[in-house]
């Protein structure tokens, strides 16, 4: 680097000192450097000086600063390039690169890399901004802010600090930073504000930035994470439902974690909670409204207030109608009434009733529609067990198998009934608490087993027709359609194998009754000394089963084994 080099204007001096100035200025019009002249004349357009070279060079007005002040005898810097031509009067001077030079000069010696000074931005550049630190220096875009900057004009024209990253003398390069300076101090602010904050204090901050998770909030000093389910109480499907960037906000600190430098925030906290007063403000049995906010297929959520939803479940929404899903009855946004059935505060629960505000057409059915009634109504729907039968409007009533004849054992309800027929029953029970009413077909009939021993004595002979075989016997129908079973040891005096060599399903045959048992509703029947004489029956037209021995034992594994049979 060239160094200054300055001209004695003493009046007092010396001839001899003078030639020797003289001379070293002969050496001077060929050196690089920064020089001292004196100013000899003043013009409108600039000066001229006197720097002891061949000629006196001329200082453009647009070059100096302070030009108006400038008057004939001041001194003024300025900086001698060679020339390219050694035969020219007067050298090439500029009073600009001068002050770069002694600009460069002071950097060098009062600033090191790591160290900071304040500049002022320029301009904007590829990749960053032009900031002039007494010389031109760059700040690359990335250096600039903590975060990224969207437009870097905002900048301009700001007289800042920065932290200088690389000085490259030779090249008169130097690169700066404002963001290691910016983090620095967030760094210090933020151990501040660790090692003051403390949980359930209440501090203002700014939304930062949303994500589907939360929001993160600037505390002056560094975010906290104000999470999705701390924000309310009620539902909050995205974080911007509540807040905005940039917003400003109060919160409450939650938690701080000093080791991993994070803060959880809420917003919900600075609230009551209120599920602590839920079983005040609606007790059991009261009668709410609310908006439907959200439709599963299993129920619909409905808010009651901010913070406090129920639930109206698919088997609460109708008393008659069989709800698959609930979005067949409510979808969201509707305003629906309920009635509350069961409030569980610890769990945070509501239990919502549809059609409970509305009269149970159960218990108007059961006023209508008493034990014993005869009805009559089409059957809409079968199963294995039994029919289901129309009564009124949508409520149906069932006959259950069982129920559907007094003399024959149905093992489907298709035997003797079809979708759409219309039949006739009784009304045996309702039952509005399960929503079920048990209808039966044959209480239109008087039992025929209550006057079966008024109709059939043991020892009389009857005739019926063989209805079905088994192996152990053979089923034969009497009249009025009850069944009779001739075991295979009744149907011969002989030996029988098998059933088929004695009687065929279809043929009528005589027999003798050989017992009645009311209680398990069955009749025994045989076909020996059926060309005897009746009074071989006992006189009291009746038998236990102790009167037959054997016989009784038989038939009744004998009806278990019709029962099996049937049953499979």
């Amino acid at each position: 680097m060239s160094t200054s080099k300055f001209v004695n204007f003493d009046e007092n001096i010396t001839m001899e000192e003078l030639l020797q100035q003289a001379e070293t200025a002969e050496k001077q019009d060929k050196a690089e450097g920064i020089y001292t002249g004196r100013i000899t004349r003043k013009t409108d357009k600039g000066v001229y000086l006197d720097i002891h070279s061949k000629g006196e060079p001329f200082v453009s007005c647009d070059e100096i600063n302070n030009f108006a002040d400038l008057k004939e005898g001041d001194t003024l810097d300025v900086y001698v390039e060679p020339s390219e031509n050694p035969e020219d009067d007067y050298p090439t001077v500029s009073v600009h690169k001068a002050l770069v030079q002694k600009a460069w000069e002071d950097i060098v010696q009062n600033h090191e890399e790591g160290g900071l000074i304040k500049g002022l931005v320029k301009a904007k550049v590829k990749g960053g901004l032009i900031v002039d630190v007494g010389v031109e220096a760059f700040l690359p875009g990335s250096q600039v802010d903590i975060g990224p900057v969207k437009n870097l004009d905002d900048f301009l024209n700001q007289e800042l600090e920065f932290k200088i990253l690389k000085i490259d003398a030779e090249r008169r390069n130097i690169v700066l930073s404002r963001r290691e300076i910016l983090e620095a101090e967030r760094d210090k602010k933020r151990d501040a504000l660790l090692a003051d904050l403390q949980p359930k204090q209440i501090r203002r901050g700014i939304v930062k930035n949303i994500t589907d998770f939360g929001a993160f909030v600037d505390l002056d000093g560094m975010d906290g994470l104000l999470h999705i389910t701390d924000m309310s109480w009620g539902r909050v499907n995205h974080p911007s439902e509540v807040v905005k960037v940039g917003q400003e906000i109060e919160v409450m600190v939650l938690e701080v974690d000093r080791e991993r430098k994070r803060i959880s925030l809420g917003l919900k906290q600075k609230e009551g909670n209120p599920w602590d007063t839920v079983d005040v403000k609606y007790p059991k049995g009261s009668r709410v409204k609310g908006k439907v906010v959200n439709v599963m297929p299993y129920g619909a959520f409905v808010e009651l207030e901010e913070g406090i939803e129920g639930l109206i479940h698919v088997s609460e929404m109708s008393w008659v109608k069989k709800v698959n899903r609930a979005s067949d009855i409510l979808n969201a946004g509707d305003e629906v009434e309920a009635v509350v059935l069961d409030v569980n505060k610890e769990d945070r629960k509501i239990s919502l009733g549809l059609r409970q505000t509305q009269e149970n057409p159960w218990e108007l059915i059961k006023q209508e529609f008493p034990a014993g009634t005869h009805i009559k109504g089409k059957v809409r729907n079968m199963t294995g067990y039994g029919a289901f039968v129309q009564i009124k409007d949508d409520i149906d009533g069932m006959i259950h198998v069982s129920d559907m004849s007094w003399i024959r054992k149905i093992n489907h309800p298709s035997e003797v009934l079809q979708k759409g027929q219309e039949v006739e029953a009784v009304i045996v029970e309702v039952d509005p608490v399960n929503q079920r009413i048990s209808l039966s077909m044959r209480d239109l009939t008087d039992d025929p087993w209550r006057t079966i021993q008024e109709k059939y004595k043991v020892g009389d002979i009857v005739e019926g027709k063989v209805t079905k075989l088994a192996s152990f016997g053979a089923f034969v129908e009497l009249e009025g359609g009850i069944d009779g079973l001739i075991h295979i040891s009744e149907l011969s005096d002989d030996h029988v194998a098998k059933v088929k060599d004695v009687v065929q399903a279809g043929a009528v045959v005589k027999c003798r009754v050989k017992n009645i048992d009311t209680a398990s509703k069955r009749i025994g029947l045989s076909m020996k000394d059926v060309d005897g004489e009746s009074s071989a029956a006992p006189a009291s037209g009746s038998a236990s089963s102790a009167d037959f021995g054997g016989l009784s034992s038989a038939l009744d594994a004998a009806f278990e084994a019709a029962k099996e049979e049937k049953s499979e």
